[in-house]
């Protein structure tokens, strides 16, 4: 499922291709992928433009001209190509939306979804999402950890207590934090405390400079989307060298799989 970087690096691709042009058709191959009837939602969208594309946790908010928005939860295995009918992936695309010969395809929206909603709307959709991880100061996120008493793991991508964190990303900042990734939060002196903090801005901007981990080109030529697979620390490199002590990463299974050095990362 696509984390805050990959959504980081749709945002700004899509600010800088798709503004201000106006939307000509709407193509709806999925109902369910959408939250009103097919031709209320064409209607309000076809003719208006984008005038802002927006980050909220794991979502993209679409700023339309008529003052509604979209949102996007591409959940998992949903994901965009920009392109024209010429090069357009041969995938089964759920909603298209054209600017002209331009088109935004949304691919994969078995759970994900695109919502036309209203701004009271969207304040309520997102209402429950805990703050974003690059605005987060520290007094804050140590007074919010105080409170918890569970394990890292589930705590970081729980999108109530920090936004746009999911499976990759929290074992990233575990590693980068010397942290087990099954330690309970509770447990934790103040230096790795410190130290959690201290790696999730780091990590998840690194990410965004690979153009995180999603293996599918968002464009024709796209060499940057996907490239953090190649630079992960621990996520999916189950039996391979440690890239800091050399120990062999492990996986284990909790609620969630989890990626860890046992030689770094101890559980104490």
């Amino acid at each position: 499922m696509p984390e805050l970087p990959e959504m980081e690096t749709y945002r700004e691709f899509l600010n800088h291709n798709i503004l201000h042009k106006t939307i000509t058709n709407v193509e709806i191959n999925r109902e369910k992928s959408i939250n009103t009837g097919v031709q209320t939602f064409i209607e309000a969208v076809k003719g208006a433009n984008i005038t802002f594309v927006k980050r909220r946790a794991k979502h993209l908010i679409f700023e339309l001209s008529s003052g509604k928005f979209l949102l996007l939860h591409l959940m998992l295995g949903g994901l965009m190509f920009l392109g024209t009918t010429k090069n357009s992936p041969d995938r089964t695309k759920q909603i298209i939306l054209s600017f002209g010969e331009l088109q935004l395809n949304f691919i994969g929206l078995r759970l994900g979804y695109l919502h036309l909603l209203s701004q009271v709307e969207l304040d309520e959709k997102l209402s429950d999402l805990g703050p974003e991880p690059f605005e987060l100061q520290r007094d804050v996120f140590l007074d919010r950890l105080e409170r918890k008493k569970g394990a890292l793991k589930p705590l970081l991508v729980d999108q109530s207590f920090i936004a746009g964190i999911g499976n990759c990303y929290s074992d990233e900042i575990c590693f980068q934090a010397r942290l087990h990734p099954l330690r309970k939060a509770s447990d934790l002196k103040e230096e790795e405390r410190n130290n959690l903090y201290d790696s999730i801005k780091p990590v998840l901007a690194r990410a965004v400079q690979f153009g995180g981990y999603m293996d599918f080109p968002m464009y024709e030529g796209d060499e940057k989307t996907g490239r953090y697979n190649e630079n992960t620390y621990v996520y999916e490199r189950e039996g391979e060298k440690c890239p800091r002590c050399g120990g062999t990463i492990e996986r284990v299974e909790h609620s969630y799989k989890s990626f860890y050095c046992p030689s770094c990362q101890m559980k104490v």
